[in-house]
């Protein structure tokens, strides 16, 4: 990536090459590179396992990010799932956190959801919060696995997921790692499969957080990357409904192949992805 960024102390770099270099060194097997991961670790072992904790003191925008994700499913879904999600459907939720994109969202809509997430007492604090509200029952929909593992380590069963579903975590891998992160989990997807990408994005270029070791990238930043991975852009939607002092939100929905679009089917005859309603959380 040739555009330039800067960190939250109001440092300036070039391009991210040389932001990197900094941040981790030339040797992807580094002290430094074992520092950048321990270090944004670290940051959230301090962090309150509630809504509010895990969404940075902004916990009021829940419910706008959870009814712009779950339109934004809906859509993909409607186009994607050939047979309109009557199958046994399976879901990653990586990054997950205490559950809340689980719980809010995807346990609805996915018979089995997986929880991949690197900070111990969050997981635990969603395996309690699933199981209190029934979700981890055997009702048809559940919570099955709780994974506490970092991204960059994780390597997932093949075949099992119909979607894997990536929010506000990416941003803590490297380059490397991300592109390496998304070799492995295309394993993972089932034929038909694909990956929601749902982050904050940079105005231009990007920006390094020295306090959590974290970078939010630019969309041109995110298409690079994508390349990299040999991953296909089938659809965007911005975030709509958060206060004008956060980073703007983008979801990209990605394929391992080139999609296939039918414009000639009606919005009448479209699929439509099956769903349990629940009351709010």
């Amino acid at each position: 990536m040739e555009a330039g960024g800067v960190d939250s102390k109001g440092r300036q770099f070039k391009n991210a090459e040389e932001m990197w270099r900094e941040q981790i060194g030339k040797d992807s097997d580094s002290h430094k590179r074992v520092d950048w991961y321990r270090h944004g670790v670290g940051y959230w072992q301090e962090v309150e396992a509630s809504v509010d904790g895990v969404l940075g003191g902004y916990g009021r925008v829940n419910d706008a990010d959870i009814k712009c994700s779950e339109a934004f499913l809906r859509t993909v879904f409607s186009e994607l799932l050939v047979d309109g999600g009557k199958n046994h459907l399976v879901a990653l939720d990586c990054g997950s956190g205490i559950g809340r994109v689980t719980k809010n969202l995807l346990i609805r809509y996915f018979n089995e959801v997986d929880l991949l997430e690197p900070v111990s007492h969050f997981l635990e604090a969603a395996r309690e919060g699933l199981a209190s509200d029934g979700s981890t029952a055997s009702d048809g929909h559940r919570a099955t696995n709780f994974y506490c593992t970092p991204l960059q380590d994780f390597t997932p069963e093949a075949r099992r997921y119909d979607v894997i579903w990536i929010q506000w975590c990416i941003g803590h891998l490297t380059d490397d790692d991300f592109v390496s992160f998304f070799s492995r989990a295309k394993v993972g997807l089932k034929p038909g499969g694909f990956f929601i990408l749902k982050e904050n994005i940079a105005r231009s270029g990007f920006v390094l957080d020295n306090e959590d070791c974290s970078i939010t990238r630019s969309d041109p930043y995110f298409k690079d990357l994508f390349r990299r991975c040999g991953l296909h852009l089938y659809r965007t939607k911005d975030q709509t409904g958060f206060p004008e002092e956060l980073f703007a939100v983008k979801m990209y929905a990605l394929l391992t192949e080139v999609p296939k679009r039918n414009s000639s089917r009606s919005k009448s005859r479209a699929n439509r992805p099956a769903i349990i309603n629940s009351g709010s959380s």
